[in-house]
């Protein structure tokens, strides 16, 4: 397993930009497809975005097409969400996930958890 500390989150007004990043230990980050993931309050945690090992092919969740962009840094260990043209709706706890398997979509298909980083957007 993958050990995941995410970082970036904030409070933010609504129309602004953050950019969330995650860090992961060892030397087999490259092995795994990355996702985010969210969980408002009293809300299940829903997908919102994927990239696969190499950087090469990404997915979004309907709700955040054309506002977020994921990328990694295969050199750094590092996962990115750049969260652009923010709605109060996206506050939510945000969590990285590693994927054994070259791409996920489903919670039950990453196996590996960061502690959760928050974002807070003011209307």
């Amino acid at each position: 397993q993958v050990q995941l500390v995410e970082s970036g989150g904030g409070l933010v007004q609504a129309g602004g930009s953050l950019r969330l990043s995650c860090v992961a230990s060892g030397r087999t980050f490259r092995s795994y497809g990355m996702g985010w993931f969210r969980q408002a309050p009293g809300k299940e945690r829903e997908f919102v975005a994927a990239i696969t090992r190499s950087g090469g092919s990404t997915d979004y969740a309907d709700f955040v097409k054309g506002r977020f962009t994921i990328s990694r840094d295969n050199a750094k260990n590092t996962v990115y969400l750049q969260m652009n043209n923010l709605e109060p709706e996206d506050t939510a706890v945000y969590y990285c996930a590693a994927c054994s398997a070259n791409w996920g979509r489903r919670s039950a298909d990453f196996g590996s958890w960061g502690q959760g980083t928050q974002v807070t957007v003011s209307s």
